[in-house]
């Protein structure tokens, strides 16, 4: 493995697999993107205010 394929490892971080119901996925994306941001930093969002209002940080 080189330097870089090193390097780019350690900046990936989890993923988390969620199942919703398409038509709420659908809504929720479009909705994002009508707000122009991502599913993905709405979720990274919501989690960490759950997290710090629940004190576990």
């Amino acid at each position: 493995m080189g330097e870089k394929d090193k390097k780019d490892k350690k900046k990936r971080g989890s993923q988390l697999v969620v199942r919703v119901h398409k038509d709420e996925r659908d809504a929720f994306v479009e909705l994002c993107e009508k707000l122009d941001t991502s599913a993905s930093r709405e979720i990274r969002s919501f989690m960490r205010g759950y997290v710090e209002k629940n004190g576990k940080k």
